[in-house]
């Protein structure tokens, strides 16, 4: 899971999962570093999908998650873990062996309009209108000046291999040929990678104009208004409640090692997991080479540097996690923001966070559950979580909260705070949140001009950097309650 769009005023099929939402309800493309933010993710408050998956690196842009896309001395895990024991080794773009890490797409919920989910850890998601908090500094390679990503608000002709608003036609080249040397020869020199095996994966990519068309910005100038209680019910519903319990009496010794290793307990990853692609279901049909590259190149809004920038880095992860882990770049399928497997990480998540979980040498997110489960409570662990407390705080707030919330992704009070404004603990007595830092989060339901407000803990603010949206981590907090009220039925 990385910045998300707002609900789309339509419902949402039962079961179908964030990304698989239209324009109006782009995933998170990556949450931070992040998960699946995703998209450290890597990601606006309100959009529909994960992330940034858990995207890479926080917000990811992502992400989810998405996720800062900032370059690490060195990967999480080692890159054996994640090759094919039968990896080739050579250094053409040619040698590298069938995808390890992502099967054929899942089925598709009836209703859901088609396609993949966004960026969770480490990503932004496409589409997104609003952003909690400040995306991360990031190191990808900068390409030449001309094929630089235009600073906020500078023209379009500034982006990324692309000259102003004109687009390739579909499958053809993602970017001019000299906006790809340009930029696989600064990857390489920063990622010490063979230039021409770069290249050669770079020259494989094709524009997708379904990938720009869900990406864009909504035309016209009506508002999407948000919705809460429309958002929550897409998502802690029957299928994704009778699925989680099926998930989590199945996985029980699996999830009990994970919350023993992370501390995370495990309706909260089965959650994630569940509202990502419904249990692996969902887990998306576009080539990730081609989604990346068409946003790193051709962003379809040219206003949006922030997110040329964090496609450029995930980009730049996917190719890296493509020339040392074994993983063909030709086949690997994933969401329309580049969010990959069960709990659709996007590449950078996948580079820092993914783990092998079944032992059995590699990182298989797509067809591996022990993975996903470990990489899911590995990235949360990552990112603050506290073993221990609840997301949401026991507090009757005041009548009138307003102005204690304070946006972003990070907690700013304290309880003694929250009790002099008006709050009071509906807990028996003392309690672990008390002593913690809390925000008070907004939910608005803008059609009937009503807003919720929650005390949010560390826990909740951990779940923002799979997918950098209130409403998200909301729903994941609610459906895990659910499935922890009943987990065997």
């Amino acid at each position: 899971m990385p910045p998300q769009a707002a609900p789309s005023a339509g419902g949402t099929a039962p079961g179908a999962s964030p990304g698989t939402q239209g324009a109006g309800d782009a995933a998170q493309a990556a949450s931070s570093g992040s998960a699946a933010g995703r998209a450290s993710g890597p990601g606006g408050q309100d959009a529909a999908g994960p992330s940034q998956n858990a995207g890479s690196g926080p917000a990811a842009g992502d992400g989810r998650g998405s996720a800062s896309s900032g370059r690490r001395a060195a990967p999480v895990i080692s890159s054996p873990l994640l090759a094919a024991p039968h990896a080739q080794r050579a250094a053409g773009y040619s040698a590298i062996p069938g995808s390890v890490m992502v099967p054929a797409p899942g089925e598709i919920a009836p209703g859901a309009p088609g396609a993949g989910q966004a960026p969770s850890p480490g990503s932004p998601p496409p589409g997104s209108t609003q952003q909690r908090g400040a995306a991360q500094p990031s190191a990808s390679p900068q390409p030449p000046a001309s094929a630089r990503p235009a600073a906020p608000g500078q023209p379009a002709t500034a982006r990324l291999g692309a000259a102003g608003p004109l687009r390739p036609p579909p499958g053809s080249p993602a970017a001019p040929a000299a906006a790809l040397r340009g930029y696989a020869d600064a990857l390489a020199a920063q990622r010490k990678l063979d230039a021409a095996a770069v290249l050669a994966v770079l020259q494989e990519a094709r524009y997708d104009a379904d990938v720009a068309r869900l990406t864009a910005p909504p035309r016209g100038p009506a508002k999407i208004k948000r919705s809460w209680p429309r958002y929550r019910q897409r998502y802690v519903e029957p299928i994704r409640l009778r699925g989680g319990r099926a998930f989590m009496a199945e996985h029980a010794s699996l999830l009990a090692a994970a919350e023993q290793r992370y501390g995370v307990p495990a309706e909260i990853v089965t959650a994630i997991i569940g509202v990502e692609t419904v249990y692996g279901r969902q887990t998306g049909r576009f080539r990730v080479l081609d989604a990346l590259a068409t946003l790193a190149f051709n962003y379809p809004d040219p206003t949006r540097a922030d997110r040329v920038q964090l496609f450029n880095d995930q980009l730049a992860d996917f190719v890296e996690l493509c020339l040392t882990t074994g993983m063909d770049a030709r086949r690997a399928l994933g969401s329309y923001a580049g969010a990959m497997g069960m709990p659709q990480f996007m590449p950078g998540s996948i580079l820092r966070y993914a783990v092998d979980g079944d032992g059995d040498g590699r990182i298989d997110l797509g067809a591996s559950v022990p993975d996903s489960i470990m990489s899911v409570a590995n990235f949360l662990n990552g990112h603050g979580w506290r073993p221990g407390l609840p997301p949401f705080a026991p507090v009757a707030l005041p009548a009138d909260p307003s102005g204690l919330v304070q946006g972003g992704l990070e907690p700013h009070l304290d309880w003694a705070a929250l009790r002099a404004a008006g709050a009071s603990s509906l807990s028996p007595g003392p309690a672990a949140w008390q002593d913690a830092p809390l925000g008070v989060i907004d939910l608005p339901d803008e059609p009937n001009d009503r807003v919720e407000y929650r005390a949010a803990t560390p826990n909740f603010f951990a779940l923002t950097h799979y997918n950098r949206s209130y409403f998200y981590a909301s729903a994941v907090a609610d459906l895990a309650a659910e499935l922890a009220r009943r987990p065997g039925g």
